[in-house]
């Protein structure tokens, strides 16, 4: 039995079938864009900026997190009663402190917050030429400065 004449209609769209799918084949290895070759117009070379992935590690480097030194009872070491410490808590609302040379404006006004409930409204700070760090702290208008030297105990 020979080939009836439906089939040989539908031999002449399969070899373009063949041949289409033979160019899509093409086409995926080699890639349908053309090259085209970059003119530079410098002599130096700048190398270019390429992805940088951040670091995704297995497991940590340092088995127990450090803990900062700085803890409330180094921050503020002592408070200052001098006669102008004194003026300064009875006429500015303003407490003062001998802290850890380390500490910033930050870490003594959360310092102070902790240990003696207090919300201050300004620091200032300086060290001194015996290399102590002094720090001024102003207390917010709700609380007042004596009543907390009350409560420390220097008055």
């Amino acid at each position: 039995m020979g080939p009836k004449a439906a089939d040989k209609k539908a031999a002449v769209p399969k070899k373009a079938a063949v041949n289409k799918a033979a160019a899509a084949k093409k086409a995926a290895l080699k890639g349908t864009q053309k090259t085209v070759k970059k003119v530079r117009t410098s002599t130096t070379f700048r190398r270019p900026k390429t992805l940088r992935l951040p670091r995704v590690p297995k497991y940590p480097r340092r088995s127990v997190p450090r803990v900062s030194p700085l803890d409330q009872y180094t921050v503020v070491r002592y408070p200052l009663n001098t006669e102008s410490a004194m003026k300064l808590i009875e006429d500015n609302n303003t407490l003062v402190f001998i802290c850890d040379v380390r500490a910033n404006k930050r870490q003594i006004r959360d310092a102070v917050k902790k240990l003696y409930d207090v919300d201050s409204q300004r620091i200032n700070t300086l060290v001194r030429p015996d290399g102590t760090k002094k720090a001024y702290v102003r207390l917010s208008p709700d609380a007042d400065a004596l009543d907390i030297a009350n409560k420390i105990g220097f008055i």
